[in-house]
C-alpha cells in the first residue's frame, strides 16, 4: 500500500499497517475513509479491524469514533449529512414541478461527485454492494434514504408517509438507483450520472414503450 509498511498481523489476526516513521497523522475525514478504503480492497473488510486504520492513520482509536461510530460506518462516508442535505433539495423543488422529477433531480444532487473522489466512490459502492458483513448496515441506510424520498411523496399527496405509494416510490427510486450503480461498477466507461439519468427518465415516462 502507498506510503504504508506492513507487518502481517497485529497480533490478533487482523491487518496491522504502521505508520512510516515521520509521516504526519491525518487531519480530515476523506484522508481516513480513503485509508480505510484502501484496506478494505486490499485485505478485505472483515480482517481489517478499527484499530488497523487507526495505525494507518496516525490517529488514536479516540480519534476515530469522533468520526465513525463503527467500522460499518466508514463505508457510508457522510451519508447521514447528504441525507439531509437531500431533504433541503427536495423541500426547495417548485411547487407545480412534477414529483418525480423532482426525485431525479435531487438524486442527481445527491450522488454528484467530484472526478477526483470518484476513483475513492467505486471503492465504497463495491464494498457496500458486495461485503457480506455490511449488508445488514446497508439495510438500515436504505431505510433511511427511502424514508427521505417517501416524506417528500406524502407531503405532496397530502397523505402519511407510511402509505402505499409513497412507500413505493421509495422502493421504486431505490432499486434504480441500485441497478445504475451495479451497471458503473460493471462497466468503467460509463458515467454514474449518466446512468441515474437515463434510468430515472425511464422510471418517469414508464417503461411500458421500452419493455413493449
Amino acid at each position: 500500500m502507498t506510503g504504508n509498511s506492513r507487518d502481517d498481523t497485529d497480533g490478533s489476526g487482523g491487518v496491522s499497517p504502521l505508520r512510516r516513521a515521520g509521516r504526519r497523522p491525518v487531519t480530515s475525514r476523506y484522508e481516513i475513509e480513503h485509508i480505510a478504503l484502501e484496506m478494505f480492497s486490499d485485505h478485505g473488510f472483515e480482517h481489517t479491524t478499527v484499530d488497523d486504520v487507526a495505525i494507518a492513520a496516525g490517529i488514536g482509536r479516540r480519534t476515530f469514533f469522533r468520526y465513525y461510530a463503527s467500522k460499518n460506518d466508514v463505508a457510508w462516508g457522510a451519508f447521514d449529512e447528504q441525507l439531509v442535505r437531500m431533504r433541503a433539495v427536495l423541500a426547495a423543488q417548485p411547487a407545480d414541478l412534477p414529483v418525480l422529477e423532482g426525485i431525479r433531480r435531487a438524486v442527481l444532487e445527491f450522488n454528484h461527485v467530484e472526478p477526483a473522489e470518484q476513483p475513492w466512490h467505486r471503492r465504497r459502492l463495491r464494498l457496500i454492494l458486495g461485503t457480506p458483513a455490511l449488508q445488514a448496515h446497508s439495510t438500515l441506510r436504505y431505510a433511511a434514504w427511502r424514508e427521505v424520498v417517501a416524506d417528500h411523496v406524502a407531503q405532496r399527496r397530502g397523505e402519511p408517509a407510511s402509505a402505499l405509494v409513497p412507500q413505493s416510490v421509495g422502493h421504486a427510486c431505490l432499486g434504480v438507483c441500485l441497478a445504475a450503480y451495479e451497471r458503473w461498477l460493471a462497466d468503467d466507461g460509463t458515467e454514474l450520472s449518466e446512468l441515474l439519468d437515463s434510468v430515472f427518465r425511464s422510471l418517469i415516462g414508464g417503461w411500458s414503450a421500452d419493455l413493449g
